[in-house]
């Protein structure tokens, strides 16, 4: 047996500048940091040497990857071409939460496969590999983010240069200021499931096409390098304030970003102490982000949104992992 880990992520600023039609273009960058919940992916030989059995909200067995019904299974294992074996997908948190799930899926799949045909990849790979998968087997119209915050994990700027390297450097600050950054955030989990890639299809499509979206998505940026220059100065509480002009700018790039009731729980947060905040992932739905610096504030900020669930945060510096094997 052999278990792989990834990480979720939460990604601060940048958000949108990883996508294709953008950084091709203009280059773009994110500031992200992996977080202590994961997706677990197990693989066992299976006594058929020819099947495959698939364990995830679904089961599946098959003698062809072609027959597959997951896309990135599917894909994955139809590139391997690995059969008699049997895989189980595990995770702490839903999909569809704004947290990168499936490319942090993507990834585990990739590290668990090669580490069980005893391939040695770099991490670079891996994440390269993920993004080929999502975004250029698939199709999806997502960007490259959530699979290198997935591979490499910890805190980190990534910049997307428009040959389609990504250039990955860690966030450095003392060990006080990280930890003020951990204790100042909150979690809320709105409850709405989203699907990612009908809000990021239309973002795509606006970045194509309309010129304030671009100037918008140049802003955050600009924005992503603040906070780098920031948090290096170890000046965390300018998150808040960098959160704020984001989130506002970010909800002028599609619609399905945000709605009357993530805008009502957002304005309570800020009423109650909170200096800024964003809606993780794609928008329409998921984890809110607050930065809350003084606890005073976050049992204010905990009172105004009782009716959410909140969700501790702890952050990660692990990418990832083969956590077991026997």
């Amino acid at each position: 047996m052999i278990i792989a880990r990834a990480p979720f992520r939460v990604s601060f600023c940048g958000g949108g500048s990883d996508i294709p039609s953008f950084y091709e273009k203009y280059g773009g960058c994110v500031i992200s940091t992996s977080i202590r919940k994961y997706v677990y992916l197990t693989i066992n030989k299976a006594f058929n040497k020819d099947s495959i059995t698939l364990k995830y909200s679904q089961t599946e067995v098959v003698d062809d990857p072609a027959k597959i019904q997951h896309r990135i299974f599917k894909q994955v294992l139809s590139d391997f071409g690995t059969k008699g074996i049997e895989i189980t997908s595990m995770a702490d948190i839903p999909s569809g939460t704004g947290l990168g799930s499936s490319s942090s899926f993507t990834v585990a799949l990739l590290k668990l496969l090669y580490t069980y045909n005893e391939k040695s990849v770099s991490t670079y790979k891996v994440a390269k590999e993920a993004c080929d998968v999502e975004i250029n087997q698939l199709g999806n119209p997502i960007g490259k983010q959530d699979q290198f915050a997935a591979a490499f994990g910890g805190l980190r700027y990534y910049e997307f240069c428009p040959d389609g390297f990504v250039k990955v450097e860690p966030i450095v600050m003392r060990h006080e200021s990280y930890l003020k950054l951990q204790n100042s955030l909150m979690m809320f989990y709105t409850g709405d499931v989203r699907d990612a890639n009908n809000i990021l299809g239309e973002e795509t499509k606006n970045l194509a096409s309309q010129t304030e979206k671009i100037e918008g998505t140049k802003k955050l940026c600009q924005l992503t390098h603040q906070l780098k220059t920031e948090f290096e100065s170890n000046n965390v509480d300018a998150l808040g304030n960098i959160l704020n002009e984001s989130w506002i700018i970010k909800k002028g790039l599609a619609k399905g970003i945000s709605n009357p009731k993530i805008d009502e729980y957002y304005d309570l947060a800020i009423k109650a102490g909170a200096s800024g905040g964003k809606l993780l992932g794609a928008g329409g739905g998921g984890f809110l982000l607050f930065y809350v610096p003084e606890d005073e504030q976050k049992a204010k900020v905990r009172l105004a949104l009782h009716d959410l669930k909140e969700m501790p945060v702890e952050l990660d510096n692990a990418g990832v992992s083969i956590i077991f094997m026997e």
